[in-house]
């Protein structure tokens, strides 16, 4: 009994680097063939759409089929929030660029609030992916729930940015995985501390309207 418990862990084991191992392939080369400048956003939407699937217990969902018709679906949508939040990372990083040249006390005091910034610009884009396959919105919508998600939940959010180190240096240590689980990996662990933070609200959404 223990020995067929131990093999049916592997397998599934198994199952899932495997399945990771394919959608990283998948995002790459829909990345290219939308040109990387046009395909990553909707790639990245087809990835999150089929891992969020996954971790809810829909498990045999046909994967190339709904990567494509996703990624179809959301071309145009999600290359316009993409491009949103492009254009922000772009202007903090010029941002930061222009107060390196300023230099002295200057600097100082407005790189405070820039890093303040930059930071709740990365959280935001730490849960974009995960609010965009999870609810129905209008663009900005998903820009100001992604960032308040992220700071109501701080903790997963934490938690999430740890583990995203790790896998860093996970990557960094053999980097002969990189091709095959570079972005796929590190999705599944965004989106399941998103679904845990999404979780805890609609149980919180849950309580407030049995009170009322």
């Amino acid at each position: 009994m223990q020995f067929n418990w131990v093999v049916g862990k592997a397998y599934t084991g198994c199952e899932w680097v495997m399945k990771l191992a394919y959608l990283n392939i998948l995002w790459v080369l829909f990345s290219l063939g939308g040109l990387i400048l046009l395909g990553i956003s909707p790639a990245s939407v087809a990835l999150f759409t089929i891992l969020r699937k996954w971790l809810m217990n829909e498990t045999d969902v046909p994967i190339f089929p709904t990567f494509l018709n996703t990624y179809k679906k959301e071309f145009v949508k999600s290359n316009q929030l993409g491009w949103i939040m492009a254009l922000i990372g772009m202007f903090l990083y010029f941002d930061f660029k222009y107060l390196i040249t300023v230099g002295g006390t200057i600097q100082y005091v407005l790189s405070i609030p820039l890093v303040i910034v930059t930071i709740l610009f990365f959280i935001t884009m730490l849960y974009l992916f995960p609010v965009y396959v999870h609810y129905e919105l209008r663009l900005i919508q998903y820009i100001k729930n992604s960032f308040y998600i992220g700071i109501i939940n701080m903790h997963i959010t934490i938690l999430m940015i740890a583990v995203t180190i790790l896998i860093g240096i996970l990557y960094r240590s053999i980097p002969g995985i990189v091709p095959f689980f570079s972005i796929s990996l590190f999705s599944l662990m965004v989106m399941t501390g998103a679904k845990q933070s999404f979780n805890r609200i609609e149980a919180k959404q849950k309580r407030l309207s049995v009170q009322n």
